[in-house]
C-alpha cells in the first residue's frame, strides 16, 4: 500500500464516522479530516454542512473562527477535528509545546480556542497521523484542553475517539481511558504498542481496520479532489489521481 493509498484509507475511515452529523467543521491544516467531511457529504448527503477554514467554497462563515465559536456554543456543531503535538491516555491534548511551560523548547502555534470547542462539541475527533512515543505520550506536558471534567462541570462535548496512522480508537467517558477499536491493515498490535506511551485496552485478536470501499475511492478521486485542491492544493495534487470532478 503507498503513503497515498494509507491517507485515502484514513480519509474513508473517518468519512464513515461523520455520516450521522448534520454540521461539520474542520480547522485550518486539516487535508485528511476536510476531505473525509467532503467525502461522507458526497456518499450520504450527510453531513449536510461542511464548513473548512481557510476555503471559499466550502466555508459559510463570514466570520471567521469568532462565528465558529459561536455556532459551537449554540450547539449547531455536531463535529470537529483537534489534533496537538503531545496526546496522552486521558485524551488531554497539548498545543503549547515540550517541556515545563513557559520555557517550551520547542514551542507550538497555541491553544487558539482548542478547550472552548473541546467542551462544546459533541463529537470531537481526535487526529494525528503520527503515531510515535514522542506525539502519544503517558501524560502531556501541558494542558491545552482536558479530555475530561471533573463531575459538576458542564460540558456537553468531548473526545470521540483518536485516529492515526497506525490505528483507531474510542475514548471511554466512563473508564477515561482509550480502548483500541482496530489496527490499520499495514500495521500490528504489537506495533501500535510499542509505540504508545500511554495504556489502553484491546482485545487479544484486535480486528483489522476494514479496507476503503471502493464506491467511496472512487467518489474520493471523481469529486473531492477539485474541491479539497480549492484550500489544499498540493495534498491534492500528491494524493489524487482525477484531475476533474464529475
Amino acid at each position: 500500500m503507498t503513503v497515498a493509498d494509507e491517507k485515502k484509507a484514513l480519509i474513508c475511515l473517518i468519512a464513515g464516522l461523520l455520516r450521522d452529523c448534520n454540521h461539520v467543521a474542520v480547522g485550518a491544516a486539516s487535508p485528511i479530516p476536510g476531505a473525509a467531511a467532503l467525502l461522507a457529504k458526497a456518499a450520504w448527503g450527510s453531513p449536510m454542512h461542511v464548513n473548512i477554514l481557510g476555503s471559499v467554497a466550502n466555508n459559510f462563515f463570514t466570520g471567521g473562527g469568532g462565528e465558529l465559536f459561536d455556532c459551537a456554543a449554540q450547539g449547531r456543531i455536531d463535529a470537529f477535528f483537534l489534533g496537538g503535538g503531545q496526546i496522552d491516555g486521558s485524551a488531554n491534548i497539548n498545543l503549547m509545546g515540550r517541556g515545563d511551560y513557559p520555557k517550551s523548547n520547542p514551542r507550538w502555534p497555541g491553544t487558539f480556542g482548542s478547550a472552548y470547542l473541546y467542551f462544546l462539541i459533541p463529537k470531537v475527533i481526535l487526529f494525528r497521523e503520527e503515531h510515535s512515543r514522542r506525539t502519544l505520550v503517558e501524560k502531556v506536558d501541558f494542558i491545552s484542553a482536558p479530555g475530561t471534567s471533573e463531575e459538576g462541570i458542564y460540558r456537553k462535548g468531548g473526545p470521540f475517539g483518536l485516529i492515526t496512522s497506525k490505528g483507531y480508537f474510542r475514548f471511554d467517558k466512563n473508564r477515561k481511558r482509550f480502548n483500541l477499536v482496530s489496527v490499520h491493515a499495514t500495521n500490528s498490535l504489537e506495533d501500535i504498542l510499542d509505540n504508545t506511551g500511554f495504556a489502553f485496552d484491546y482485545l487479544e485478536n484486535v480486528p483489522v481496520t476494514p479496507d476503503p470501499d471502493p464506491q467511496l475511492l472512487d467518489l474520493l478521486d471523481r469529486q473531492v479532489k477539485a474541491k479539497i485542491a480549492e484550500v489544499y492544493p498540493n495534498f491534492s495534487n500528491t494524493i489524487f489521481t482525477v484531475t476533474s470532478p464529475d
